[in-house]
């Protein structure tokens, strides 16, 4: 799905900051990095570029996240070579990784920092997780297919983003183990918005979440809970996500 370009301004500062990335994660890789791995690099600066800032996403730490997570670590083999399209890819078990745009955009509207302690519902490869990993102080991720919660437990820990707790379970009860959380990340589309989530969402905190049936039309949903405990809702755009699954249905 397309989205409209939200900003176009800034054309000069945007290479500035493209290059600058490139050449901080390139002396992190080192200088002999295989040739290979250089190439996903430079798809990621033009994905970050063209996907990602050309559609108004602006916090440097989604940025600097988006550029440094190799997206195609976090997909089928079959499916590398399209690691960095515009689109959102198939990872088995029904489900599918996020097209990279609406990753940053989910990231960005939470507003978070590193004191925030965050719940993933729908881990899927774990990309999400990773994105999340640098920016904040702790992720703590559940998914419900057993096989997708393994394989992206040993990937994420394997790729070294060691904040990042994953578990096994129906999501849409959250991890009241961990609660409460600064921010809420829901990564499939549920028909209404799960009471035991916003529970466990902080006073002050943020929930972001698809909401709509598989077959209807959904829509991005941002929940903000002030600081007396009160909700307040806002739709950001329409999507399209897998649906939430779990004895609630």
């Amino acid at each position: 799905m397309k989205y409209p370009l939200r900003y176009r301004a800034g054309t000069p500062m945007v290479f500035t900051v493209l290059v600058a990335l490139f050449l901080y994660i390139s002396v992190l890789q080192g200088t002999a990095a295989p040739s290979d791995e250089t190439e996903f690099l430079e798809r990621r600066m033009t994905m970050v570029k063209n996907q990602i800032m050309e559609r108004g996403v602006r916090d440097p730490s989604v940025l600097r996240s988006m550029m440094s997570v190799p997206r195609h670590k976090f997909v089928p083999a079959r499916y590398i070579p399209a690691a960095y399209d515009d689109n959102p890819l198939p990872i088995g078990h029904g489900q599918t990784i996020s097209q990279p745009y609406i990753v940053a955009y989910m990231t960005e509207i939470l507003t978070l920092n590193k004191k925030s302690k965050v719940l993933e519902v729908g881990t899927g490869s774990g990309y999400q997780a990773a994105v999340l990993s640098p920016i904040v102080g702790h992720v703590y991720t559940i998914e419900i297919i057993p096989e997708l919660a393994t394989s992206a437990a040993l990937r994420l820990k394997e790729l070294g983003y060691h904040n990042v707790t994953v578990a096994t379970g129906d999501g849409y009860y959250g991890w009241s183990q961990h609660a409460p959380y600064d921010a809420i990340i829901v990564t499939a589309a549920g028909g209404h918005i799960p009471p035991p989530l916003l529970g466990q969402l902080k006073n002050n905190g943020s929930m972001v979440i698809p909401v709509g049936g598989a077959f209807l039309i959904q829509n991005l949903v941002l929940l903000n809970k002030d600081k007396y405990g009160s909700v307040t809702t806002r739709n950001l755009m329409p999507v399209r996500f897998v649906p939430l699954t779990g004895r609630h249905d």
